[in-house]
């Protein structure tokens, strides 16, 4: 059968003859999900991942080098987002509770984090441009309104995400979650690493107009985005418009013991922290040891983010072979972590024995245990029975891995620093009076937070051993429908 056809006298592709598992995202879709309506949802975390890359990549820099802000207050401001993670479970739960006058739940919190979202971006670049004013008041008001944009964008960004994972706990069926969680990730992966090339082109010629249409356009297309992602994507119940029930007027502490009164939620929350702790710390001192201690150039540094995310991609493209066919998402969480117990290995080993290589391929190992990690965790909560409560469970998930990871990436740097000051000053003798030291630590303390997880999650294995599995779906041949992207 042909898949070329004439139209209009020009020879074209018929895409509707084309095998399922030859379509990337095809066997994510579902009679109640259309593969189209699949995509349009996913577009919320597009948004989250181009908002994360201009706060945490973009704006940093700007701030450090074209600003001259210092450094301290600029991790401060970078930080402030994470004030609003540990709130991500009450979120959820609102969202899950919630009665609409128009019979929705979810896009009333979609709609309000993505207009927070809207006015963090618009505040930011003016408080970021008073910053860099000359007399007191200004550099006051310029502290003040950053630090306002960062909590608003920040804010955003939480209820956007744990608002829209939630939704798409709702529609996906049981039957593809497991690919759904991937195509989710991999459009994360899509925001950030697209929005980083685009505000690099984009502010290639520095000025302080350019940042302003930079940032206001960032925050334009973020409103775009999320308007189609929840277009037309809830159902509108009846029912929810009616007066609460009693269950939606008890308070969040009495929800949030039932939710943690089950065996094995808190052992569950302890082990997302531990591992995001122990695949986060090495952050913002990856690079710094490529240059430094490995002494590679800046542009081999800066490949060492496309191998991390490429690690990732072809972690998220196995879990979602794996988990489509009923496998046990905790078992892939703990290949992740065995997988970064490895890479970890490589980027300490690589510094004595000279092998850029090596601390290659440590990157893009760390980069696919952490991808196997995430999907793995996100997708044991998504399997939660919590009585409809998704927003919640997610929420749940979302606060505790956002929070570790901001801290985690705190913590890696002033290790760092601490043990590398105590190392040049010779009170750890003169066998570790050397660069590598500080990093070595860091990364040794990671190794041992990894098998701390792999301690924590043996029980939650063997306690799901017992279990009512999902039914394993009909295996395909590998092809780029088992291929994320």
């Amino acid at each position: 059968m042909s898949l070329v056809r004439l139209r209009r006298g020009i020879p074209v592709i018929d895409w509707t003859r084309v095998a399922d598992r030859w379509l990337p995202f095809a066997d994510a879709a579902s009679a109640d999900l259309p593969l189209a309506r699949l995509i349009r949802l996913a577009l919320f975390q597009v948004t989250v991942g181009m908002v994360t890359a201009l706060m945490v990549g973009t704006l940093n820099r700007v701030m450090i080098v074209e600003l001259g802000v210092g450094a301290w207050l600029v991790s401060l401001m970078v930080a402030l987002p994470l004030v609003a993670a540990p709130f991500r479970a009450a979120i959820g739960l609102r969202s899950d509770l919630h009665r609409s006058l128009l019979g929705w739940k979810r896009v009333p919190f979609l709609w309000f984090g993505t207009l927070m979202l809207f006015g963090g971006l618009a505040i930011m670049p003016f408080a970021l441009i008073l910053l860099t004013g000359e007399t007191p008041v200004q550099l006051w008001a310029g502290r003040a309104a950053a630090a306002v944009a960062f909590v608003l964008a920040g804010a955003g960004v939480q209820t956007t995400q744990t608002a829209g994972l939630a939704l798409a706990t709702d529609l996906a069926p049981e039957a593809t979650r497991a690919r759904v969680v991937a195509l989710l990730y991999v459009m994360l992966l899509v925001g950030m690493v697209g929005a980083s090339l685009v505000f690099g082109l984009l502010l290639a010629d520095y000025s302080h107009t350019r940042l302003v249409q930079v940032v206001q356009g960032a925050a334009a297309v973020s409103v775009l985005f999320n308007v189609v992602a929840l277009w037309k994507q809830e159902p509108r119940v009846r029912e929810r418009a009616r007066p609460p029930a009693a269950a939606a007027r008890e308070p969040f502490s009495v929800h949030w013991k039932r939710f943690t009164a089950q065996g094995r939620v808190v052992r569950f929350l302890w082990t997302v922290g531990l591992g995001t702790v122990a695949f986060n710390m090495q952050d913002i001192i990856l690079e710094p040891y490529g240059g430094e201690v490995m002494h590679l150039g800046v542009s081999a540094t800066t490949q060492l983010t496309a191998l991390m995310a490429g690690g990732a991609l072809v972690a998220f493209a196995i879990a979602a072979r794996v988990l489509g066919r009923g496998g046990d998402p905790v078992r892939i969480a703990a290949a992740g972590v065995v997988a970064g117990v490895i890479g970890f290995s490589f980027v300490i080993f690589a510094e004595p024995v000279g092998a850029p290589w090596l601390f290659r391929a440590g990157a893009a190992l760390i980069g696919f245990g952490g991808g196997l990690f995430s999907v793995g965790t996100l997708s044991a909560a998504m399997d939660l029975r919590v009585d409809g409560l998704n927003g919640l469970v997610l929420g749940a998930w979302g606060a505790v891995q956002a929070t570790c990871a901001g801290v985690a990436v705190a913590l890696g740097g002033v290790l760092r620093d601490g043990v590398s000051v105590v190392a040049s000053a010779g009170w750890l003798g003169e066998a570790l009076q050397r660069p590598a030291t500080g990093y070595s630590a860091v990364y040794h303390l990671e190794l041992a937070l990894l098998f701390a997880t792999l301690i924590a999650l043996g029980p939650l294995v063997r306690r799901r051993s017992g279990d009512t599995r999902r039914e394993p779906q009909p295996s395909h041949r590998f092809g780029l429908a088992e291929f994320p992207g």
